[in-house]
């Protein structure tokens, strides 16, 4: 049994997927940092300042306004702006794989063209008869 795992750990395919999910792990992150640190200042921010919100999670519906020293909160409610958010970050996602992908394919193609332009090695049959042509040229 010991070995069966084993053979099926070390299959491509699993260690294919453990790299992809790593990889995936890391680029959430970097993704997470792109939105909460530069979409969200530089874009967001000043229209949750027009709406009286200091972070775009604090958008609530139907919440409840409760005033603690002086400092409005709100309990309860519908959180969309933690849904929005998440959407926001999802999109940001989706459009940076496009677009690896999209270069990943454009760059297969290219090899592939390039692959496609070198001649193949002759045969044998076609090596001889090129080896009696360059003969005859040399008489």
């Amino acid at each position: 049994m010991l070995k069966e795992f084993k053979t099926f750990i070390m299959r491509g395919n699993v260690v294919d997927l453990a790299v992809a999910v790593i990889i995936g792990a890391a680029f959430s992150a970097i993704i997470n940092s792109l939105v909460a640190d530069i979409i969200t200042p530089a874009i967001l921010n000043p229209l949750l300042k027009q709406m009286h919100v200091e972070n775009i999670e604090g958008l609530k519906a139907f919440a409840t306004k409760v005033v603690v020293d002086g400092k409005v909160t709100f309990e309860g409610g519908i959180a969309y702006g933690s849904f929005i958010a998440k959407v926001i970050n999802f999109m940001v996602i989706a459009f940076s794989l496009f677009i690896v992908i999209k270069l990943m394919n454009k760059a297969a193609k290219l090899s592939k063209k390039k692959e496609e332009e070198q001649p193949a090695a002759p045969t044998a049959d076609q090596a001889l008869l090129i080896e009696i042509r360059d003969l005859l040229k040399n008489k």
